[in-house]
């Protein structure tokens, strides 16, 4: 299957180019004719910013591969966008940054206990995660991203009628 190639030979062009600009590429997936680059950056990622990345990934995706191939082979439509605000995490690095945060997640099959994890991150190291005091070794995720977590808001005071409070009348 050529996708693994083309996402690892686009990821191998644009990373360090993406990186001297200041951006982490995230992810790379290349379904069907859609080549989708995921960048990220530690200050505020607004349109500008995709718009300087996907001129950068662009521009290198112009120039055929050093083997003189197509990086990507037929026409294809690029997309560079965010990663949002539920991020993927699909590193060591992207897991110890979002300590502390929410995440949830997958395991592959057959790994130990539920398929289904969420809950605090609370460790990474090279090998795995703790979430919700579950350690898992990165070869049993199959998939992870934080979760957005509405802050909580303050509750409503019930305002009393405009007439006052009620007054018992006497009878």
């Amino acid at each position: 299957m050529a996708e693994p190639n083309v996402t690892s030979r686009v990821r191998e062009l644009v990373e360090a180019p993406l990186a001297a600009e200041g951006f982490e590429v995230v992810d790379v997936v290349f379904q069907g004719a859609q080549l989708c680059v995921t960048v990220d950056r530690p200050e505020a990622l607004d349109i500008e910013a995709v718009s300087r990345a996907t001129a950068v990934v662009s521009g290198l995706l112009d120039v055929p591969h050093p083997d003189g191939t197509d990086v990507v082979p037929g026409a294809y439509t690029l997309e560079v966008s965010s990663p949002g605000i539920e991020r993927p995490l699909r590193t060591p690095e992207h897991f110890r940054r979002f300590l502390g945060r929410e995440v949830v997640g997958r395991t592959n099959p057959g790994a130990p206990g539920d398929r289904r994890f969420e809950g605090v991150l609370e460790a990474a190291d090279d090998d795995g995660v703790v979430v919700a005091g579950r350690r898992l070794p990165y070869a049993d995720i199959e998939r992870a991203r934080t979760r957005f977590v509405w802050p909580a808001q303050p509750k409503a005071r019930t305002s009393q009628s405009k007439a006052g409070p009620s007054k018992k009348v006497a009878s």
